[in-house]
């Protein structure tokens, strides 16, 4: 099998289709984890977008600060942070406003000055940002990157659409995969802490939850954690022993 070439031209349309399969078939191999998919979305887009030299994937909390998830290099991961500290950019416009942020030329884009000058300094040429989900206050957007103005053109903005798209149903796929797992792990925790509470003290398994419901109410904490801790030590946490 021969290497894989680089891309760089846009794929034409009879094989647009099949690179996009490709890139479906790559982001299933990575079904429930979650960060093994983020690092695959990142990795396919610079191999699939033309032009597109680094790629990260950013979460955004609260309208406002932008945490870096996975980055293709050190790039991508200094922009987001950049992004974070002075409050403005096409990432938090991608996830907050338009959706998509295409910027041809950074330096001389006027909508975010502060943003413009110093992405370019960085060594940032063009950019494009696309939204890939919304839950509550987080957000999270795919950004692509050029160290050339004028690197990315409709087509190419074209194909990184379809490909957010893609990644937007991967993610929301492991993630939800993830979850189901955590709960299961959850289920089997509290299962094995009331068989514990069940056989030492000769209660039914609605006494054992209770037990265990009301230590988790009176510490604030979170059953699982109450659970997983009476499975370590063998004992039920006591909330006097913790200081509340």
């Amino acid at each position: 099998m021969t290497a894989r070439e680089p891309v760089s031209e846009v794929p034409s349309a009879p094989n647009l289709g099949e690179v996009m399969s490709h890139a479906a078939r790559a982001l299933q191999e990575e079904h429930g984890d979650v960060e093994g998919t983020l690092q695959a979305i990142t990795a396919l887009a610079v191999g699939t977008v033309p032009n597109a030299e680094d790629c990260s994937i950013s979460y955004v909390f609260a309208r406002k600060r932008v945490e870096p998830r996975a980055a293709s290099s050190e790039l991508p991961g200094k922009v987001d942070a950049l992004q974070g500290e002075i409050g403005q950019g096409p990432c938090l416009d991608a996830v907050w406003e338009q959706e998509v942020v295409r910027v041809d030329d950074v330096r001389a884009d006027e909508r975010w000055p502060e943003f413009a000058a110093k992405a370019s300094d960085l060594g940032v040429g063009a950019m494009m940002c696309f939204q890939l989900f919304v839950e509550g206050d987080q957000l999270g957007a795919l950004n692509l990157y050029s160290r050339t103005p004028g690197a990315f053109d409709d087509e190419c903005e074209e194909i990184a659409r379809m490909l957010a798209a893609h990644a937007s149903v991967a993610l929301a796929g492991a993630q939800h995969e993830s979850n189901l797992r955590k709960g299961l792990d959850n289920r089997d925790l509290i299962g094995q802490a009331k068989g514990i509470l069940m056989e030492r003290h000769k209660l039914t398994a609605d006494q054992a939850f209770g037990i265990l419901a009301r230590v988790s109410q009176n510490m604030n904490r979170k059953l699982a954690d109450v659970a997983r801790e009476l499975s370590e030590t063998g004992a039920v946490p006591d909330p006097a022993a913790s200081g509340d």
